[in-house]
């Protein structure tokens, strides 16, 4: 049984898809593509169907990064993933009104596994045009939680 990891930021076009697709590296990095599964959503349809935000995709290509082909989506009405992990403290609100379910029984924030910055809330570059600095979180962060992962799964 795959374990199933899902990002939620507010319109799935720069963070959550931007931690997808980091965290996908850091699995074949790690030889688990096909142990863990790892998705992203949002919470509002302002962008259904859209790819990535060119930021989110330029400073991935930077990295040598793919974005993926996903096109950005709303969260399903009682969704489900072993791990839940939203961007900011909004996030963590509003999933209450999707009914998502985390199975580890807990939604977390991404940074709440950066090293230096639990608890705190990975910005929106939609807004601040911050790619870079939003990119050197993600990345840590994704790194950091996939380890943790690792350890609750004993994989």
């Amino acid at each position: 049984m795959s374990v199933k990891v899902l990002f939620i930021c507010l319109g799935n076009i720069c963070r959550s898809p931007m931690a997808e697709a980091l965290f996908q590296k850091h699995l074949q990095e790690a030889g688990m593509e096909n142990k863990i599964i790892v998705d992203s959503a949002g919470l509002g349809d302002w962008h259904a169907g859209a790819p990535p935000h060119e930021g989110t995709v330029g400073v991935l290509k930077q990295h040598g990064v793919p974005a993926g082909p996903g096109r950005s989506r709303v969260v399903g009405a009682g969704e489900e993933a072993d791990y839940i992990v939203a961007m900011d403290e909004q996030n963590l609100e509003m999933l209450e009104d999707f009914q998502v379910s985390a199975r580890s029984g807990k939604v977390w924030k991404l940074l709440d596994f950066h090293p230096e910055r639990p608890g705190e809330d990975v910005p929106d570059p939609y807004f601040e045009n911050n790619f870079k600095d939003v990119f050197e979180l993600v990345n840590t962060s994704t790194f950091h939680l996939l380890q943790w992962i690792k350890e609750q799964e004993n994989v």
